[in-house]
């Protein structure tokens, strides 16, 4: 099994210990929010878009925080740059964001699984029924009741999109 697939996996099957109610929805192989939400039927305001922040917080410290922000919006650096007391933001590395997710850039989990990687999720993302995200593979959505993601996945709510 391919470390893509495992992270599925894992998802899954934390998902399914703790009672979660989700969808598996099978698509052909798109990571792009705009293109992958059409394909899975569900609105911008619905899709996780997950990305990974490298703020600096002193002359050789950093701190990793994995933004989650609804498609039809941007991650908003100086917003985490604040909230994390940072003195600059920018995206990660491609290499450093699928190290600490554990998955390919365009199938980043809404979950973070490594003690590195902070989860902090737009509360606009969170406002609706379902969350729609590619589960750690092109090919493969789910579709997460809310409250079940905010209570497995326990992450900081804060405003961090435009």
């Amino acid at each position: 099994m391919s470390e893509q697939h495992a992270q599925y996996t894992k998802l899954v099957g934390l998902l399914d210990e703790r009672g979660a109610a989700y969808r598996v929805i099978e698509h052909e192989p798109e990571g792009a929010t705009e293109a992958v939400s059409a394909l899975r039927g569900n609105t911008l305001e619905q899709a996780a878009k997950c990305i990974v922040v490298m703020v600096k917080t002193g002359k050789k410290t950093k701190r990793y925080a994995l933004a989650v922000v609804p498609g039809d919006r941007r991650v908003d650096l100086n917003a985490l740059k604040a909230l994390l007391g940072g003195t600059y933001a920018g995206f990660a590395t491609q290499e450093v964001a699928e190290r600490l997710s554990g998955s390919v850039s365009g199938t980043i989990l809404p979950f973070s699984f490594d003690p590195e990687l902070e989860l902090v999720v737009d509360p606009a993302l969170l406002k609706h029924e379902e969350i729609f995200f590619n589960a750690a593979r092109l090919d493969r959505s789910l579709a997460l009741r809310t409250a079940d993601y905010r209570e497995i996945a326990s992450p900081r709510i804060e405003t961090i999109s435009q």
